[in-house]
């Protein structure tokens, strides 16, 4: 494991990068955003094929393109409805960001923050405080992500939180895979395979009705692999529910390499998306498809969906690992 400058934001600080690397698998996590900036996986030749979509140099993430691409989302992954929510006696404004609604954390979510970083066992351990108010979200925040590779080259992601006052948070990690390597084209030829027997539909805002739709005969039952296609961002409700340790939910595999990413989490939700906003520049339409671990969007307006509230002396935790079948 090491690190190195990566570059530096207009405002003068620095941006390092980590490299971990265990089991074949090299992983590259930048300061910035706590993104992951690429995953490499051993081709068999000696050589190794990226599989998560990334920049090379700072800007690229600085970019209108580079939003959420490889980073931690918070606070709270997702959508809020009208960018407000309800908490005990009080309804909080947040920024508006999608619309009328706030989406991954607001305009300065933490994907757009430099996180403190420190070594730890086969990884890294990145940690901020988000302060009372930020984004309009209440309570001082004491977050830390932690990256670690097993000895088999899974990438463990473990999230943990305490808060001064009531609040909500929804921490996940947005990758766009490509298992048949970064830059090959569309990854929508992949097979993807959900332990989900529902979702949750949503409006024309992408903002979940409350309903639990059964998936049986709809384009959304991946209970058995089969290609995705495009058109997908939606949150998939994984049979399991929450849990206290990761329980395997996913797989997408390429069926032409061989190549596959596994999904474990303790979180009761998926959310997948098929990177159809991409122009081109420098991703098009599908190159990487986003398989984010987290609670349900809009939950606060939901009393039927899992919480996201946190409360002072709760301490949030939230763990996702990601497997790889190197063909």
């Amino acid at each position: 494991m090491s690190s190195e400058l990566f570059g530096t934001l207009p405002d003068g600080t620095d941006v390092h990068r980590w490299t971990l690397e265990r089991g074949g698998v090299r992983v590259r996590v930048l300061t910035y955003g706590g993104t992951v900036q690429s995953v490499e996986l051993p081709a068999g030749d000696g050589t190794r094929v990226g599989v998560a979509l990334g920049f090379g140099a700072l800007d690229g993430y600085l970019s209108p393109a580079g939003a959420y691409v490889g980073s931690l989302v918070g606070r709270y992954a997702n959508r809020i409805a009208g960018a407000r929510f309800p908490l005990d006696d009080w309804v909080y404004a947040l920024a508006r960001n999608d619309g009328d609604n706030s989406v991954h954390g607001g305009e300065y979510g933490f994907d757009r923050r430099v996180w403190g970083a420190e070594p730890v066992a086969h990884g890294v351990r990145l940690s901020r405080v988000s302060p009372h108010g930020e984004e309009g979200f209440p309570g001082r925040l004491d977050v830390s992500v932690t990256y670690t590779l097993g000895a088999d080259g899974a990438l463990r992601i473990a999230y943990e939180a305490v808060t001064d006052a009531p609040t909500v948070v929804n921490l996940t990690q947005h990758s766009y895979w490509n298992l048949a390597g970064v830059g090959s084209g569309p990854a929508t030829g992949h097979e993807l395979r959900i332990a989900a027997s529902r979702m949750t539909p949503t409006d024309a805002g992408k903002i979940p009705t409350g309903v639990l739709a059964p998936v049986d005969g709809t384009r959304f039952d991946f209970r058995q692999a089969r290609k995705t296609g495009a058109g997908y961002d939606h949150n998939f409700v994984l049979d399991k529910g929450v849990t206290p340790g990761p329980e395997p939910v996913a797989e997408l595999r390429d069926p032409a390499s061989g190549r596959a990413v596994t999904v474990a989490t303790t979180e009761p939700g998926l959310q997948v998306y098929t990177g159809d906003h991409f122009d081109g520049h420098p991703f098009g339409p599908g190159d990487g498809i986003a398989l984010e671990t987290q609670h349900f969007p809009d939950s606060p307006h939901h009393p039927g969906f899992p919480s996201t509230v946190l409360r002072p002396g709760e301490v949030y935790r939230s763990e996702t690992v990601y497997g790889f079948v190197t063909g």
